[in-house]
């Protein structure tokens, strides 16, 4: 079941969307050679437990950490691990959610770890640009197919491949609540989007093949020719006035302001370090 949301239950997700924003903003600030993803998923845990949250992911169907930490070929859900360091070329996808007065908030940033290849560096900038795309189709009296097609479009200038298994969802009370929301079309059909439907809008991009496989562990998603993926997510709400795109305080009491936040609103960490990790 679909269920729209009134100003009090934005007005949650909004704070719980912060808190997401301002730890991914540490998370990728962290993303540095040397350091092991399980000290990633440390201050992530931190981060949101200081906030006064509650993380969303440590238990979700049996997942033992706090973050998703996916490493080049890793398109989602990479469990952290002490012995997973980073190097230098690395991308990584960070994938967080947090609970504040039981709504939740879920967002996605991939970080560089120093240089990167040209193409690589963008599959991420591209990646993130269609989720711009996305989040601009959220439209009252749309589909859910147009998000999806105008996601996809991105991916086509460039030949990225688009995954199809894993998909954004509706958000709210639970971490995945219906629609479904694909990543590629067709625009016109899938569930009408009406007022106060919140979204997460996530898609995720190959360099190569859409193709991919879940490893052993049960959880991390690869690409099937080993080549690099990229991944963006926002929690997004529905309104009259145009999408919102929540954590960034565009959805207060007041008032709200519609489209996708320009790399100039995502929270700063609280103490950067030195490097060549970007949002």
């Amino acid at each position: 079941m679909i269920t729209c949301k009134g100003r009090s239950e934005i007005l949650r997700m909004e704070r719980a969307t912060r808190v997401v924003q301002e730890v991914l903003a540490e998370c990728v600030a962290a993303c540095q050679p040397g350091v092991s993803t399980e000290e990633i998923d440390r201050i992530a845990a931190e981060g949101i437990r200081s906030r006064g949250a509650k993380a969303a992911f440590p238990g979700y169907r049996g997942y033992p950490k706090t973050i998703c930490v996916s490493v080049n070929e890793e398109v989602v859900h990479g469990i952290p691990s002490a012995r997973r360091k980073l190097r230098e070329g690395d991308i990584v996808g960070l994938d967080l959610g947090a609970i504040v007065d039981g709504y939740y908030g879920d967002a996605a940033r991939t970080a560089l770890v120093g240089a990167v290849p040209e193409k690589v560096r963008t599959l991420v900038v591209e990646t993130r640009r269609a989720l711009s795309a996305g989040v601009e189709a959220v439209r009252v009296g749309g589909r859910v197919g147009d998000i999806g097609a105008a996601v996809e479009a991105v991916a086509r200038e460039h030949g990225f491949g688009v995954v199809r298994e894993f998909v954004g969802h509706g958000i709210g009370t639970a971490l995945h609540e219906e629609p479904q929301v694909p990543n590629y079309g067709p625009a016109g059909k899938g569930e009408p989007i009406r007022e106060g439907m919140t979204l997460a809008i996530e898609p995720m991009f190959n360099l190569g093949t859409a193709k991919v496989r879940v490893g052993p562990d049960g959880w991390t998603v690869t690409t099937l020719d080993g080549r690099p993926s990229a991944h963006w997510e926002h929690t997004v709400v529905a309104t009259a006035s145009g999408p919102v795109v929540l954590g960034f305080g565009r959805y207060t009491a007041d008032g709200v302001v519609p489209g996708a936040p320009d790399e100039s609103e995502y929270p700063d960490a609280a103490a950067p370090l030195a490097g060549g990790a970007v949002a």
